[in-house]
């Protein structure tokens, strides 16, 4: 062969050997079977949730990770408190904080403050526009943070709020008083109810709930006034007083008159112990809803539960939360950010997400896995406990009938959360301390009493939004 024609054959051969080569890394991001990116991972996942996800971590590690080369290392930080303090400890580089992890669970206020002080990746830098897609839109906008509205959370798995029964003592009263769970659809026929309940049964309270900044931030936006809008990175403030009037007679008066009741560290608690038949809680707490009330001063005795929609007030459009915490991942090198979202979109496909959710309570976040026909087929073949499964369907009958709500992130967005989930709540625990003591519950369902919550607790909100 011609020595010159043999050495541009040489050539092309070696350009398209390295072409390939290039390409193969590119596609790849440096990632190999034969020396494998370790992947750190830092959740606040605990107890039946901690374990659903240790074992999708575990099938990726045997599968795709095997293949590609990623180990995830999953690891579970106790509660978001906890979380939230390791994570600010690594930012800080505090003295023997350990090093930030690659992957971190957070929410929207926590991720809009880590941003600035470590970099978060931006998913669309690692998405494309079609796997953007296949996720419900709503958790993906709920996940784009900062003045640019850039995708820095990931969504996993997203929660609601529901209304849970028990129905075993539920169904004695239903059956003497002639009271349906339709009353039940709407705040104000949840107050009547509660008050029907406190009568019927000699005095004991009827309902409480969880998370009770919720029932705030819902209802009023649900009322035409969303207590926190941020526009241009500036955070207005609408604390409506009409609207404030209309919360407070229907959680501040009930709960003073002893129709409402708080006393375990969760509603869940409460109703194991007796002191209330009813509760709100997150869609993901269902599965410690507990299957038999043991009273302090009686015997125990096995229930059932009854799942139903959150309550909303009459008349006026479906509201409720948009919850559940994303997954963040770090600015670290090329290979390792390629591996994190690899993980977050294997974790995320329909199959895993639903073996997630009906394991977890949580809600599945693509749009194949919402689909009920979906849901349906994947039940009947990995049948779970009941109430999660009625919780999931409820849950997701919200999000296709409900306003799914998500409080904007901001600077002050977490301080201003803590003032609506404990001003009221605090003063209700302390005045209906002071009428079991003795005082007259007249003195504390006066204007002027509203107005003095409603003042203090409007001062403390404009402070945070500063």
């Amino acid at each position: 062969m011609n020595k010159r024609i043999t050495s541009i054959l040489y050539i092309f051969c070696a350009a398209s050997t390295l072409l390939l080569t290039g390409c193969s890394k590119a596609d790849t991001h440096g990632l190999s079977a034969q020396n494998p990116t370790s992947i750190k991972i830092w959740h606040y996942y605990n107890g039946a949730l901690a374990a659903a996800f240790d074992e999708l971590v575990s099938e990726f590690n045997n599968t795709l990770g095997r293949e590609q080369g990623i180990v995830i290392n999953a690891e579970s930080m106790s509660t978001v408190t906890d979380l939230e303090n390791a994570l600010w400890d690594s930012a800080n580089e505090k003295v023997g904080a350990p090093d930030m992890p690659n992957i971190f669970q957070c929410y929207q206020d926590t991720a809009f403050a880590l941003d600035k002080e470590i970099s978060l990746v931006n998913f669309d830098d690692y998405i494309t526009e079609e796997e953007r897609n296949s996720y419900v839109d709503l958790f993906v906008d709920a996940g784009c943070v900062g003045e640019n509205h850039e995708w820095k959370l990931y969504p996993t798995a997203k929660s609601t709020e529901v209304l849970i029964l028990n129905k075993t003592d539920w169904d004695k009263f239903a059956l003497a008083t002639g009271v349906t769970t339709q009353a039940l659809s709407t705040w104000e026929g949840l107050a009547e109810t509660a008050q029907t309940y406190y009568e019927w049964s000699g005095g004991k309270a009827f309902f409480g709930r969880d998370a009770f900044a919720n029932y705030p931030i819902i209802a009023s936006s649900q009322l035409g006034h969303d207590i926190f809008q941020v526009t241009d990175n500036e955070t207005v403030l609408d604390f409506d007083y009409a609207s404030m009037r209309k919360i407070w007679e229907h959680f501040y008066v009930p709960y003073v008159k002893g129709h409402y009741h708080h006393i375990g560290q969760y509603r869940s608690d409460d109703v194991k112990l007796g002191e209330i038949i009813a509760l709100v809680c997150s869609s993901s707490s269902a599965v410690y809803f507990p299957t038999e009330v043991t009273p302090v001063d009686g015997s125990p005795y096995s229930i059932e539960h009854l799942v139903l929609p959150l309550p909303n007030f009459d008349q006026t459009t479906p509201y409720a939360v948009q919850q559940g915490a994303g997954m963040a991942v770090t600015k670290s090198t090329e290979a390792e950010e390629y591996a994190s979202v690899t993980f977050l979109k294997w974790f995320t496909q329909w199959q895993q997400n639903l073996k997630f959710s009906v394991n977890s309570g949580y809600m599945p976040v693509s749009k194949e896995a919402v689909k009920s026909e979906n849901v349906e087929q994947f039940l009947s073949e990995n049948p779970t406990s009941a109430i999660v499964s009625d919780t999931l369907r409820v849950a997701l009958e919200e999000n296709s009938n409900y306003i799914m709500y998500t409080p904007p992130a901001f600077t002050g967005g977490t301080q201003a959360r803590n003032v609506l989930e404990t001003t009221m709540l605090q003063l209700a625990l302390r005045d209906r301390a002071a009428v079991n003591g003795g005082a007259s519950i007249n003195e504390f369902l006066t204007d002027e009493h509203f107005e003095l919550w409603y003042n203090n607790t409007l001062k403390q909100l404009q402070a945070c939004c500063k």
